[in-house]
């Protein structure tokens, strides 16, 4: 009976120490789950790639403002550029741009007679006239060219619709005589080539001259009045 009786406490202690291992055991894997739980917390890290391309746009964003300031900043300096470009001195009178007239200026009792010439400036410009213009008398005895008195005159300048004058001196016919008939008149603005016919608006005649030399003369640009 001894003999059971040592093997059932043999049995008894054996199954204490078992369930005691049992117990420590369990005891391991409830402390393994607490560090698994906080995972969760890096659940927020996806905050921080979020703002990193907010970042990244801004900056683009600005280097295409930049870039377009740039730009508009040099087509502004090219248009200033050209635009002060556009300014230039006056050039010089051309016929095509002048009106040009004559009329009879002789007064009663002058030895000469005077025929003044105007040209007026009818382009949308103002130009530069002065000097000697051409003149030329048609006759019925040949082409007869004016000398020049010799007067002296400055650079001048002719706004548009503004007008100067230049006069034309002759010898009155006087003899008694047919003289030279005149039949028209030539006149050339300085320093051109084109020409204008015009009638001539003096003494149908002059005195038939001895030896060389022509008893016209004009005066320079300006001679004649002070024009309008």
């Amino acid at each position: 009976m001894r003999v059971h009786k040592l093997t059932f406490a043999a049995l008894a202690v054996a199954a204490s120490l078992s369930l005691t291992a049992c117990q420590n055991g369990d005891g391991g894997t409830e402390q393994g789950g607490p560090s698994s739980a906080s995972t969760p917390s890096s659940a927020s890290s996806p905050s921080s790639p979020s703002g990193g391309p907010s970042s990244g746009s801004a900056d683009q964003g600005g280097g295409k403002d930049s870039a377009g300031k740039g730009t508009a900043g040099q087509g502004a300096a090219a248009g200033s550029g050209s635009g002060s470009g556009g300014s230039g001195t006056s050039g010089k009178c051309r016929t095509d741009e002048l009106a040009i007239t004559a009329v009879d200026s002789t007064i009663g009792g002058d030895a000469e007679g005077t025929v003044a010439v105007t040209l007026k400036n009818r382009g949308s410009r103002e130009c530069a006239i002065s000097g000697y213009a051409g003149v030329d008398l048609k006759t019925n005895s040949g082409s007869l060219s004016a000398k020049r008195t010799g007067q002296q005159t400055g650079p001048g300048v002719l706004k548009p619709g503004k007008s100067v004058s230049f006069g034309i001196n002759y010898p009155l016919n006087t003899s008694g005589g047919s003289g030279v008939r005149v039949t028209g008149l030539v006149v050339t603005p300085p320093d051109e080539t084109k020409s204008v016919t015009l009638e001539w608006p003096g003494a149908a005649t002059l005195p038939v001259t001895e030896g060389g030399g022509s008893p016209v003369k004009v005066g320079p640009i300006g001679s004649a009045g002070q024009g309008e």
